[in-house]
């Protein structure tokens, strides 16, 4: 049985779980890393990273680099003799970080790899319109996720599952599977096996404005599946027309309608308090959107005080 020093490195909620239940199953963790902290609201104040918080809270050493490769911080992390570094939520690691730990680093991501390396693996699929995903566990490499498979555990998608209902599912996942990872590495019992070097596999491409744009000439599903793959965070957006004025919206929450109708794309109709938009087999029923300037409201509250005229439409 090894004696592991663990370290860890992580920064957002979904991280702070998979550290959570280390620490509860009595694991040492010598040291936690985590992004700088950052300013945030309207008053720009730095904000601590999740992991962070929790860390504090659990009396950890934290250590915040702004370059892994800095001297001082390669000699801080090589006082804390850890030998087994666990990676969730994180940035690339450099070489001489990742190769330091007698046992190895390995990382939690949320797809089950080859598919979705990359930065949004949880969005890509919804936005897919995939059945399923799932978590792994590899060794980190030079290159970023393709590194030796340790464990994989599949996680089914619902039809009406958000990019948030399903990080929260691979997020309580993805710690039982570090845990039992540990466990492996602890008993020397862990096996690995290489990725396939196939060039076919789907990517999780890194979010900007212009592929989480809506267009309301796609096919309703398309549609539908890229509105829930991006809520609640960043949410999917494009340009409302109403009265003259054009401006930028955002949609959270949305039902598919097929039907058929011969209203041009993007026509909105307001019906029975609900809010639809045509589209060429049938309508996008908005649930939940925000206006400029304003927070994001269910649609009958928003038809309480906002008039949508004659030739509103969305583009």
């Amino acid at each position: 049985m090894r004696d592991l020093r663990i370290l860890f490195m992580g920064t957002p909620d979904f991280a702070v779980e998979t550290l959570k239940t280390i620490l509860d199953n009595k694991y040492n963790v010598v040291g936690v890393i985590t992004a700088p902290d950052k300013p945030a609201g309207r008053g720009r104040k730095l904000k601590a990273s999740s992991v962070k918080e929790y860390a504090l809270s659990k009396n950890l050493k934290v250590l915040q680099p702004t370059n892994l490769k800095d001297d001082h911080f390669i000699e801080e992390l090589k006082s804390l003799n850890a030998n087994l570094n666990i990676v969730v939520a994180f940035r690339m690691l450099p070489k001489i970080v990742w190769d330091m730990p007698e046992y190895g680093t390995f990382n939690l991501h949320a797809s089950l790899l080859p598919d979705y390396r990359g930065a949004a693996p949880i969005n890509w699929a919804v936005i897919n319109g995939e059945q399923k995903t799932g978590i792994t566990t590899f060794f980190i490499d030079e290159k970023i996720d393709t590194g030796h498979l340790i464990f994989q555990k599949e996680v089914e998608i619902k039809n009406d599952d958000t990019a948030g209902v399903l990080h929260d599912k691979l997020m309580n996942k993805g710690a039982d599977l570090v845990l039992e990872t540990i466990k492996a590495i602890e008993n020397d019992s862990a096996t690995v096996s290489p990725q396939p070097k196939d060039s076919t596999f789907k990517t999780a491409y890194k979010l900007n404005r212009e592929n989480t744009r809506i267009n309301w000439k796609e096919d309703i599903y398309t549609i539908h599946n890229l509105i829930r793959g991006l809520s609640p965070y960043p949410a999917a957006w494009c340009e409302l027309y109403n009265k003259g004025v054009s401006e930028k919206i955002k949609i959270y929450n949305a039902k598919p309608i097929e039907e058929a109708h011969t209203f041009d794309i993007g026509k909105i109709i307001i019906e029975d308090s609900t809010i639809k938009v045509a589209v060429k087999n049938g309508y996008i029923i908005l649930e939940k959107l925000q206006l400029p300037g304003k927070k994001a409201m269910e649609s009958k509250a928003l038809l309480n005080g906002y008039v949508f005229y004659r030739d509103a439409k969305m583009c």
